[in-house]
């Protein structure tokens, strides 16, 4: 090619080239400013934006002092189809704001100006807010609904609120009075720590209120007398909610206090400081439907008036921008019996060690009362808590041998030890030698003879014994529960040496006190017992997350996950023979001190359980028991034997409960 036409070919670029560039009407540079405006705001930071008519240090400074109510909150913020003309430009800005439960949207219209080759954003306040003044700013105001009920069988109230009166110094009323001295003597009247409130009154303000304790108003031993004494010192009458006593049910139901830092910062905005939330148990797993979901109003008000001046305004002074209405929490509704939980806690009240007692209605499934002792440390044993049983699994035992066509009239063979590859098992201190030998499996059930049910080993698998307990709602799902609980684990493999611990209810299987009611109720009922707690754990208030309810819920633990395919559910004849030999506990086993209970005859299972590695070893206490329409598991940890030490505390709750 000749260097003529070489240079015609540069000069047509050139000439090209500069009729491109001279088609460009600036829109690409309008659109990244108007791009660079929207993600700005959005971070609320517009330090690096180009502004016309205010400096951007200041633009970036009123756009906070306009927001700050609003934080930790930041808008979505998109640029919308900007029109052009010439060396303007305008842009729709479309604001999305996450207030509450709700979601504030709406537009403003930001213009912008090409000057010296640079596009810049005009100024004006209702570039962040439509029609906003440049003396204005945001505030909120919010409204929270009364926290909802938790109902009893019936409707009864068991959380609700109830009359308490909050105890401390309100430093204000201390005139020259020496505050450490008066937070010492407070302190030692209502027994908190004197020098940990004695830090917390130096600490506050002189115009807090120190509160120091909260005392329910009904049965209060300190007396507001007692309290105006101690300069400084008052009473504030309030309401919260609160079960009957401190410790009804309180593992099961949780407890409500204001929400602590990291509840707020979990809550994804559905919390602010000062909001009330519930703290484990039902409390917290249905927050969101007895909370419900607090109002908000975002308002536009004149900057820098003082309380006093907002008072002579019309509205306070406050324009109204968006408004979230309140919505009230919804009650949560239980099967709890006020009045045999409260009966279950007094029972467990002199109890030292962890324990618990499940109650249960056997036709319905409903959980009557589940309670967990003092010695439990407010961890819900009865519901979560995870157990070898001991001698009360022979009940599932015996539903396997059963089903391999054995009766309660089949003779076994009780010898006083047996030895299974090494490991010598016996039965327990005081068996009866005349239950020794070549016995009914009825006698051998009465009096729990241990090497009878694992000499049956050979005719009962590992896999027979997880269908029978499945069979009885154990170690199953528990769809209608509506609570976190552990309803059990059975291995499905084991040999040798446990395979025989399972067959004694130890090794590596695991009841609650809860599934050991469920397994007493299934022989009552005739049919599989699927435990019922929450009636209504899908009625989340209308907005708000529906809980995460899970059906069965285990701590962590190394324990099997319940079983996929529960087995064939125990027939009614099967249940007839477990309950007669329940009924021979009572009748000539030794469980005989449940025979004066009142009302209909009483079936019962013992079981004492080893663990830990002591010689001799600790063992757990059980007892479960069917009593008409009421099936009932009580469980002491380190307990001793179960008909000595957990067979009392059944009968005095059967008694009570009539």
């Amino acid at each position: 090619m000749g260097k003529i036409q070489k240079l015609s070919l540069a000069v047509a670029a050139l000439v090209l080239g500069g009729s491109l560039v001279s088609c460009d009407d600036g829109r690409s540079g309008a659109e990244d400013a108007a791009r660079q405006l929207a993600s700005s705001v959005a971070a609320l930071d517009v330090g690096a934006v180009a502004f016309d008519g205010k400096d951007s240090g200041e633009a970036n400074d009123r756009l906070k002092a306009v927001f700050k109510a609003l934080e930790p909150a930041k808008p979505a913020v998109a640029a919308g189809e900007l029109k052009l003309e010439k060396d303007s430009a305008s842009v729709p800005l479309d604001y999305s704001w996450k207030i509450g439960a709700g979601e504030w949207k709406y537009t403003v219209t930001a213009q912008l100006k090409k000057a010296d080759g640079k596009w810049r954003t005009a100024w004006s306040p209702d570039l962040l807010v439509p029609g906003l003044a440049e003396t204005e700013v945001l505030g909120t105001a919010a409204e929270s609904p009364q926290r909802a009920d938790i109902l009893g069988a019936g409707g009864a109230k068991l959380v609700t609120y109830r009359p308490v009166v909050h105890v401390g110094i309100d430093k204000p009323r201390l005139g020259a009075a020496d505050p450490a001295d008066a937070a010492d003597k407070l302190a030692r009247l209502v027994g908190v720590d004197p020098g940990e409130y004695a830090k917390q009154v130096a600490a506050s303000g002189p115009e807090a209120f120190v509160a120091a304790i909260t005392l329910r108003q009904a049965g209060r031993t300190v007396t507001d007398q007692e309290i105006a004494a101690i300069p400084g010192a008052r009473a504030v009458a309030d309401t919260m909610p609160l079960a009957p006593t401190r410790n009804f049910a309180r593992a099961l139901l949780g407890t409500v206090g204001e929400a602590s830092a990291e509840q707020i910062e979990k809550s994804g905005g559905a919390l602010t400081a000062g909001d009330t939330t519930g703290t484990g148990g039902l409390q917290q797993q249905y927050d969101a439907q007895l909370r419900g979901t607090s109002g908000i109003q975002v308002f536009a008000q004149t900057e820098g008036l003082t309380a006093e001046q907002r008072k002579e305004l019309p509205d306070k002074g406050r324009r109204v921008l968006f408004q979230e209405p309140m919505k009230p929490g919804t009650a949560l509704k239980t099967t709890l019996d006020p009045r045999l939980q409260q009966l279950a806690e007094d029972v467990l009240d002199k109890v030292d060690p962890a324990s618990a007692i499940v109650a249960l209605r056997p036709s319905s499934g409903a959980v009557l009362a589940a309670a967990s002792g003092p010695g439990s440390n407010g961890y819900d044993t009865a519901m979560l808590g995870q157990y070898a049983p001991g001698s009360i699994f022979k009940i599932v035992d015996s539903l396997a041998m059963f089903r391999n066509g054995m009766t309660p009239d089949s003779k076994v063979d009780c010898p006083p030890t047996l030895t299974v590859d090494g490991r010598t098992f016996k039965n327990a201190e005081g068996y009866p030698a005349t239950s020794l030998g070549s016995v009914t499996l009825r006698d051998a059930f009465a009096h729990s003879c241990n090497t009878a049910f694992i000499n049956a080993r050979g005719m009962v698998s590992q896999a027979q014994l997880e269908s029978a307990a499945t069979s009885l709602g154990v170690a199953v799902e528990a769809p209608s529960l509506g609570a976190a609980a552990f309803l059990g684990s059975v291995p499905g493999e084991a040999e040798g040496t446990e395979h025989a611990a399972s067959m004694i209810g130890q090794g590596k299987v695991l009841l609650s006190p809860l599934s050991a009611a469920v397994m007493a109720g299934s022989v009552a009922k005739g049919a599989p017992v699927s435990p019922q707690l929450v009636l209504n754990p899908n009625a989340a208030a209308e907005g708000a997350a529906t809980p995460s309810a899970g059906p069965t819920a285990s701590p962590t633990s190394s324990a099997p996950a319940p079983a996929a395919a529960p087995g064939k559910p125990v027939t009614a004849a099967e249940a007839a023979s477990l309950a007669d030999m329940m009924r021979a506990v009572v009748t000539s086993g030794h469980a005989g001190f449940l025979a004066s209970v009142p009302g209909a005859p009483v079936g019962a299972k013992t079981g004492t359980a080893e663990f830990g590695k002591d010689n001799p070893p600790k063992t757990h206490a059980w007892i479960v028991a069917v009593h008409g329409d009421l099936a009932v598991a009580v469980f002491v940890e380190d307990g001793g034997l179960g008909a000595t030490t957990s067979g009392p505390l059944l009968k005095e709750f059967l008694t009570g409960a009539g």
